[in-house]
């Protein structure tokens, strides 16, 4: 068998399902046709894995057969053909080695300090006793953390530009390539570009400051970057600290914030386990808290797919897989396969208190050589803000559950996850329980 199963919609409108509906249609294939389908989007033959035995092989291939790139062509022209997301074989080694102490446990623990900082000074803006969504807030730290972290400092005009760019990165006109026109500079696409171009101007001006000793250098992660060199003692480019800075950017931004603002709906639709963190914030412990973190990325996954391109014929299974097509490993139902998942829909983070799951059943952060570079910095960031607005803010939010919405190339909660602050709670009574939080405020798990 060369393919297997799938829908015989036409591609077109099993294009359409995919960008208005991911989720839906993952659910409706695998009820369908088990573990492991084919979809036609657009000009590709993708065969999505649900199995974690078949993931396996996928996520530990060979590089040089298995290719990431960029096979929906979106970022190729942002991130640049040398960023760590985009680069492939030899040349993705090569930048994961020049960026990976950036990551080390020590530096990062270090930017501890600027993360609670700065969520302390969002959460201080927050207004009292009127809905607000969570998700614009938790951007308004992530994209400040992330320039501190790599830039040493805020600057506004950067940050302005930065969410400029991942907003119009995540509009539906720029999903699909048929899309991407300039129409005479009026075009998404144009605006975008012309955003990107602002942006880089201004980092190619900072990495001409660092390098003529203009500006200090210190501990962020540009100034890192400058000064590494890999096996043959070449420094990085211009253009290849370009591409890694907005792989950064991009990559380091969106994601958290979405994880975050999910971390919060979760927990505030699901009091026992709200009491549960808050009882244990004072001791300064951090099982349940990474427990919470751990099940919310199960059940919300911000990158519901990883994907690699065939070079070769590739034996999946009893499948003869053609070159030149799409393996496409669902994160968003290897999360919930009720064979590795008992009560797949639950909230529970008692799940990650014991005997950690199959790295194939559990990879929000994809897995294999290309595992994201940046999990360890993004779990620790989560863990920081939950804490810092935990014990700062009473929070509350709406009965009805708002669900998951799509944000071209990641998933975020819906309407922005809407809370209201109930109350600030006074420095000698940060750590206590919350408590006290009308009823209909705060529904009963569900």
């Amino acid at each position: 068998m060369s393919l297997p199963p799938g829908p015989r919609l036409p591609a077109s409108l099993q294009t359409l399902a995919w960008v208005l509906r991911p989720a839906a249609l993952m659910e409706h294939c695998r009820r369908e046709y088990g573990d492991v389908f084919t979809l036609r989007l657009g000009p590709s033959r993708v065969v999505m894995i649900a199995d974690p035995e078949l993931v396996k092989p996928v996520m530990q291939g060979d590089p040089a057969t298995l290719r990431m790139g960029d096979i929906n062509g979106l970022f190729r022209p942002i991130l640049g053909p040398s960023g760590l997301l985009l680069a492939d074989g030899p040349e993705h080694m090569r930048q994961r080695k020049l960026m990976l102490p950036a990551f080390h446990g020590e530096r990062m623990r270090g930017y501890g300090e600027a993360m609670t900082r700065i969520a302390e000074r969002e959460v201080s803006t927050w207004p009292a006793g009127e809905p607000f969504a969570l998700l614009p807030r938790m951007q308004s730290i992530t994209v400040d953390v992330i320039l501190e972290t790599v830039f040493g400092a805020s600057d506004p005009r950067l940050r302005s530009l930065v969410v400029e760019l991942l907003h119009r990165c995540q509009s539906y006109s720029t999903m699909l390539p048929q899309l991407r026109r300039d129409l005479g500079g009026r075009s998404p696409w144009a605006r975008l570009m012309r955003c990107l171009a602002q942006v880089d101007r201004l980092i190619y001006a900072e990495i001409a400051q660092r390098r003529s000793g203009r500006a200090r250098r210190g501990d962020d992660v540009l100034s890192m970057l400058l000064e590494a060199t890999v096996e043959d003692g070449a420094p990085m480019t211009d253009a290849e600290l370009r591409d890694a800075l907005l792989t950064l950017l991009v990559a380091g931004h969106a994601t958290t914030a979405s994880a975050l603002a999910f971390c919060f709906e979760r927990l505030l639709r699901h009091p026992d386990a709200l009491a549960r963190l808050t009882d244990e914030l004072p001791g300064g412990g951090s099982d349940y808290l990474d427990a919470v973190i751990k099940e919310t990325l199960r059940l919300r996954p911000v990158l519901p797919i990883v994907a690699r391109k065939t070079t070769e014929p590739f034996a999946l299974g009893p499948w003869d897989i053609p070159a030149r097509s799409v393996l496409m490993p669902s994160i968003y139902l290897l999360h919930r396969h009720p064979g590795h998942w008992p009560e797949p829909e639950a909230f529970r983070p008692e799940r990650f208190l014991g005997p950690a799951p199959s790295p194939y059943a559990f990879m929000p952060f994809g897995g294999g050589v290309r595992r994201c570079l940046g999990a360890s910095f993004a779990q620790f960031e989560m863990r920081v803000v939950l804490r810092t607005v935990l014990t700062r803010v009473v929070l509350a939010v709406e009965p009805r559950d708002v669900g998951v919405v799509r944000r071209s190339y990641t998933c975020a909660p819906g309407r922005g996850a809407e809370a209201v602050v109930i109350r600030r709670l006074p420095q000698r009574r940060r750590f206590r329980r919350q408590a006290g939080v009308p009823a209909a405020a705060s529904p009963a798990a569900r």
